[in-house]
């Protein structure tokens, strides 16, 4: 057997184990490092925590074990899309950045390499258009979706009357922090309340002179995208002004345990928006103490295990793992590609009582997709900080968003990246 024979044969060889090796491959874009990286930390954990878990108690998903490399982005926009770059030809079957800086960069690239991404309650929010957005899921909730709950909310506890009324939003001063902005302004126009914007540049810890705009403008409420130590700071700004805690709201990623703590009693009765439950009141989590923590094998040793962003981690690592389970018995193989993962969750159908089979009955609202809905129901709740017993409460069920509002500005902003791009939306 000459040489050049031989090596064809064993590069065959290597070519042909590939797929057995790579298993399910489910990158971990994390930041344990950098300003954001207390926050990103918590997530990241929980994202492995839940994959661990299917592993060691049910031998991955469809008999393949999950491999989850993890890839450090420091929520550095450039490190983001290098570890994207160099994590993606490993079979990597889907992306979960946590960083809306990244998404954006991304949407892009895996339009071309035909790789799913998916960004809960993060990215581009118009991406909920899968007529444009193909290969972008967003569900269950998006930016958006969070400004119309926080209003409706609002207007439930105004009569139904927000009239005269001032709203200052206070936001990150990135592409995060501005999602939120058009909608509401529109929501503004719709309800006769004032709006103020008020941004915060990262990573936002000094905010005295926002805080003393907002002490001289006397808004009725306070809503905030932020991030980070930005939370830390405003919510210590609002305390140091007296600023009524119960009207002061943060979307999603201004509502952990890492945001309020710090601010000790002073944070007590802070509001925020979340698209899940809260604590550790649900049977995972029996699981994740039998299968991964007493066993030794909680990313981290398990020490973020049942706060706000561990629980964040393990939904996006829960829905994903569906979404596998759904393209497996749609292609008919376990060994699934990125490809049928796409139409995985194009299929997907998280029902509350399959929810409940999974251990967290009512953690969050139906995930249903489809080729034009990649963004689900948009529905989210309301949670309020006890200082005093140190945790979140859950104070309203989920609500629905103004889709008279966001549907036009969806369709507006996804059929505009569309014909910038390039793209013909398709016919569902």
């Amino acid at each position: 057997m000459t040489k050049l024979r031989f090596a064809a044969l064993v590069a065959a060889g290597l070519m042909a184990a590939a797929p057995a090796l790579a298993d399910l491959v489910v990158p971990n874009l994390s930041y344990r490092t950098g300003p954001y990286g207390a926050n990103g930390t918590q997530y990241a954990d929980g994202f492995n925590d839940y994959f661990t878990l299917l592993n060691e108690r049910d031998g991955g998903i469809g008999g393949e074990k999950i491999q989850v490399p993890e890839c450090e982005t420091a929520y550095n926009t450039e490190k983001g899309v290098e570890c994207y770059e160099s994590t993606k030809g490993s079979g990597a079957l889907i992306y979960n950045p946590l960083s809306t800086g990244i998404t954006y960069q991304l949407i892009p690239k895996v339009s071309v390499d035909k790789i799913p991404l998916y960004t809960p309650g993060y990215g581009r929010t118009s991406a909920k258009n899968g007529k444009v957005f193909e290969w972008v899921f967003n569900a269950p909730a998006n930016y958006w979706d969070g400004a119309s709950v926080a209003i409706k909310y609002l207007l439930d506890e105004n009569g139904g009357d927000l009239n005269g009324k001032k709203i200052a939003l206070v936001y990150h001063n990135s592409a995060f922090g501005k999602e939120p902005i058009r909608t509401l302004q529109d929501l503004s126009a719709k309800h006769g309340f004032t709006l103020t914007e008020i941004p915060v540049d990262a990573p936002g810890q000094e905010q005295k002179s926002q805080w003393l705009q907002i002490r001289r403008d006397k808004p009725d409420y306070v809503i905030m995208y932020g991030w980070g130590v930005m939370n830390q700071a405003a919510i210590q700004e609002a305390a140091n002004i007296r600023f009524p805690m119960e009207n002061f709201i943060g979307i999603w990623w201004s509502g952990s345990e890492v945001d309020v703590t710090p601010v000790g009693a002073g944070a007590n009765g802070y509001k925020a928006l979340t698209f899940h439950g809260v604590g550790m009141d649900y049977p995972v989590y029996d699981d994740l103490k039998t299968h991964v923590i007493d066993a030794g094998k909680a990313s981290q040793d398990g020490q973020h295990v049942g706060s706000v962003l561990y629980s964040r981690g393990l939904y996006a690592a829960l829905v994903i793992s569906e979404a596998i389970r759904k393209a497996q018995e749609i292609a008919g193989t376990s060994a699934i590609n990125a490809s049928q993962l796409r139409d995985g969750f194009e299929q997907l159908d998280i029902t509350p009582e399959r929810l409940a089979e999974l251990g967290l009955p009512d953690f969050g609202p139906e995930i249903k997709m489809s080729c034009d809905n990649h963004g689900g129901s948009g529905m989210a709740r309301m949670q309020q900080w006890d200082a005093e017993a140190g945790q979140w409460n859950l104070i309203t069920e989920f609500t629905e968003p103004d889709q008279e509002i966001l549907n036009p500005l969806i369709l507006e902003d996804s059929e505009a990246y569309g014909a910038e791009a390039g793209i013909t939306p398709r016919d569902c």
